[in-house]
């Protein structure tokens, strides 16, 4: 008998965190257990948003922070009316691969857009919508960029996607964005080193996931 459990989860983290492997294990971890689950991402799911995406991680595109942002914005609110509300709405449990907590950090602290302009943004878009439970998954830029450039090296070129491309301190200060919002926030992000092994991870993740569950 399958379990009817809407909830959202997001999982959050700077290049290299290892949040698409996590995703797909946390997945597989509540199916086992009975739930209905769906798995989306940020940009992108939704047809629209994916070609968005396109636009935001080619290294050619040529885009000023704010036009990044509106972009951002404009994939995540078609995200959520074609994909997100609908998995709620069935019962399922959503996990998202970023979400609003990402534009703070890379737009907001990382860009340096004013984080009141983009919280407006953020829950407009979002249609109020906020994460149960959100995953932070912590990693030095320093490790984590050469791991994401290496697996999107076919794809992008040695010097990854437009975002990869940045300067390191660039993503030292995406890094300081999500702990600041960490520590604002922190009966809802839980933080999770990830200088561990995947299993040790993991481990990590479900011990959060299966403490939210019981408050829902």
């Amino acid at each position: 008998m399958k379990k009817n459990k809407p909830l959202f989860i997001t999982f959050e983290g700077g290049e290299g965190s290892g949040k698409t492997s996590n995703c797909l294990l946390l997945k597989e971890y509540l199916e086992n257990k009975g739930f209905k689950v769906f798995l989306t991402r940020e940009p992108g799911g939704a047809s629209l948003a994916e070609t968005v995406r396109k636009i935001l991680l080619d290294p050619n595109s040529k885009l000023t922070p704010l036009s990044e942002l509106f972009l951002y914005e404009a994939a995540r609110a078609q995200h959520i009316k074609e994909i997100i509300e609908p998995a709620l709405k069935s019962g399922a449990i959503v996990i998202c691969d970023r979400f609003t907590d990402a534009t703070v950090a890379y737009q907001g602290y990382a860009r340096g857009i004013n984080t009141g302009l983009i919280g407006k943004l953020n829950k407009a878009a979002s249609f109020g919508l906020d994460p149960a439970l959100t995953i932070y998954l912590d990693v030095k830029p320093e490790i984590g960029l050469g791991k994401a450039k290496k697996l999107n090296k076919e794809s992008y070129g040695k010097n990854g996607d437009r975002i990869e491309m940045e300067s390191l301190q660039f993503h030292k200060n995406v890094r300081k964005g999500y702990l600041a919002q960490a520590k604002k926030y922190p009966q809802r992000i839980k933080v999770i080193k990830t200088d561990k092994d995947t299993e040790k991870t993991q481990k990590l993740i479900r011990k959060e996931v299966d403490k939210c569950l019981t408050k829902f």
